[in-house]
């Protein structure tokens, strides 16, 4: 992800957290860690002037930030600091990044601890032993759930295109796709896809959804961002996921446990581009037993999710990016 020229303002950390309230008290779909990412950002970044560091120290205090956000929101801070090393590229990373990454995500984790702040618990409690036929299986949806991320990214992308060539003014964006989001609310009839949805995805662990709500959420989400709310975008991806590999399990002879979790993490890897972060997220939610099939489903994802992610500014490098780089090479050949 590329580094802000200038440094973030602070007041961006305040009103972006009311922004993400006012969106989740009008029923908005969105989540809530891009805020914690930002507001964790835009604090540390206020200490490149008073430190007076170099580029190289602005990012390390960035990772700290974005590593301090998620590993507070999620309860995940393994996964909290690898998150932001990957996230920002991680062959530019330094081994005092790492250190610092890891440090501030635990001492966050456990000041969210000590205020007793309760996160959401999910258990796959049958995990099916390794042959060919299960892998093929794990592989199969695996792929889905890749195709599934690069909808979600691509549909967040277009509806913010969208408003933005379409309404030159930027507050009338959110005003104008609040109605049209609360005229669609009313008449599905439902309130499942606004906010978080932890609901749904708690209870698709247990009971098949349908076969469209993972489909109604990207919508709703792509649009709810598009319009100008704020919010984040990895908790709904948790909703896409795991509603998929809920109703995949009316065909796919795996535990729907299983899929649902599976697909809770690696949707969110194929939308960031954070196999490893995704998979040790995997592990610390659901536990070592389902860490195979976790990894697994992480990294084809991962592949086959497209070179395109939520994030606009992310720079995408390694094994996927030189890939595609050969497979446009190739096309381009071909024609």
């Amino acid at each position: 992800m590329k580094i802000p020229k200038k440094t973030i303002p602070l007041k961006m950390a305040p009103l972006v957290f009311f922004g993400t309230l006012i969106t989740h008290l009008f029923g908005g779909s969105a989540g809530r860690e891009g805020t914690a990412v930002q507001m964790g950002g835009a604090i540390a970044d206020q200490f490149t002037g008073i430190l007076k560091g170099d580029n190289s120290e602005r990012r390390t205090l960035l990772i700290l930030g974005i590593s301090a956000g998620f590993a507070s929101v999620f309860g995940t801070p393994l996964a909290g600091a690898l998150f932001a090393l990957e996230v920002l590229y991680f062959s530019k990373i330094s081994f005092k990044s790492i250190v610092f990454s890891f440090l501030v995500a635990y001492i966050s984790y456990f000041t969210v601890e000590f205020w007793q702040v309760k996160h959401t618990h999910y258990h796959i409690p049958v995990v099916p032993e390794i042959t060919f036929k299960v892998i093929f299986w794990v592989i199969l949806v695996s792929i889905l759930f890749g195709i599934a991320a690069m909808l979600f990214s691509r549909t967040t992308h277009f509806w913010g295109n969208l408003f933005s060539k379409t309404i030159k003014q930027p507050p009338l964006r959110p005003c104008i796709g609040g109605l049209i989001l609360s005229i669609s609310f009313y008449f599905i009839g439902t309130t499942k896809y606004m906010g978080l949805g932890i609901p749904s995805i708690i209870d698709s662990f247990s009971t098949p959804n349908t076969s469209y709500d993972f489909l109604l959420k990207i919508l709703f989400t792509g649009f709810t961002l598009g319009a100008g709310f704020k919010g984040g975008e990895v908790t709904p991806l948790f909703f896409v996921g795991a509603t998929l590999g809920s109703a995949l399990s009316l065909i796919i002879p795996l535990p729907i446990a299983l899929l649902a979790g599976m697909g809770f993490v690696a949707v969110f890897s194929g939308a960031t581009h954070t196999p490893i972060a995704c998979t040790i997220m995997g592990i610390e939610l659901f536990g070592i037993k389902s860490g195979a099939f976790i990894g697994i489903a992480c990294i084809i994802a991962y592949f086959s999710s497209g070179s395109v992610g939520i994030y606009h500014s992310q720079i995408v490098k390694g094994a996927k990016y030189k890939l595609y780089q050969r497979f446009k090479r190739q096309n381009l050949e071909d024609f």
